[in-house]
């Protein structure tokens, strides 16, 4: 088991702290790995996911000394591509709680997520050419998605840095709020979501991933499945059954009066 991610069941979803705070949780092979093992098991429970920092940052990028040691074929590998890859794929959403420092690799893990919730500290940002390489684990193609082509040029190509504020206006987090707070309205998302469908939730996940080309089709072949489940069925009678309720009590009222 991994010292640098601590993982806890809050019933709704699993949160996952990174947990290497002398290193602003910088990611490095031990906590890559660590992030798989937590990707096998949601990819089996199918589970909401919460991820945070320690310490009081999100994570300051990847591990640097590792990071000097890596030549062309370990590029080629994709470490950090390939887990943030499958962190992005997880079936069910993903939440990031994002406090402190967010660079680098923790920035592209942060982008990997669904929702993101920042805290007045945050600081997020990808300066990987000051130190003679490019964020290649998916913010050249995921921050001008988020953020638009103009704020993800200048941030890639300058190194230039997001504040809290920064990032709430250009729409890379959804709120600002205090750490405590803020992880307070992750798990209240998570909770709410948990109320929800999960084959609903995790159809809406797969089309917000599937590219351009693949719509309108993948909607509606989505929700030709949808369609004939016994979920659909039952969650649909038990409104139409509430609204009956509703309508009638409220016709009673107006009898009565």
């Amino acid at each position: 088991m991994s010292t640098s991610l601590r993982i806890e069941d809050r019933g709704s979803h699993l949160l996952a702290t990174l947990d290497r705070p002398e290193k602003r949780n910088a990611i490095d092979q031990e906590l890559v790995d660590a992030l798989h093992a937590l990707c096998a098991r949601l990819e089996v429970e199918r589970r909401t996911l919460v991820l945070a920092g320690s310490g009081g940052d999100f994570a300051a990028g990847a591990d640097i000394a590792q990071l000097r040691e890596r030549r062309a074929p370990d590029a080629l590998a994709g470490i950090n591509t390939r887990c943030f890859q499958r962190i992005r794929a997880l079936p069910m959403p993903v939440i990031a709680v994002l406090e402190g420092y967010a660079l680098g690799g923790g920035a592209e893990l942060a982008y990997a997520a669904d929702i993101r919730i920042g805290t007045p500290t945050l600081q997020i940002g990808n300066p990987e050419t000051g130190l003679g390489i490019i964020a290649a684990a998916g913010a050249t193609w995921r921050l001008p998605q988020i953020v638009g082509d103009a704020v993800a040029s200048e941030m890639l190509l300058t190194g230039r840095l997001l504040s809290a504020g920064e990032a709430l206006t250009a729409g890379l987090v959804s709120a600002v709020l205090e750490p405590e707070a803020a992880l307070a309205r992750a798990t209240e998302i998570a909770e709410r979501i948990a109320k929800l469908d999960p084959a609903a939730t995790q159809a809406t996940k797969r089309t917000l991933l599937a590219p351009a080309s693949a719509h309108p089709a993948i909607e509606l072949q989505e929700q030709a499945v949808l369609f004939e489940s016994d979920e659909k069925q039952r969650r649909m009678t038990a409104f139409l059954e509430r609204r009956s309720r509703s309508t009638g009590a409220a016709t009673e009222g107006k009898a009565r009066r």
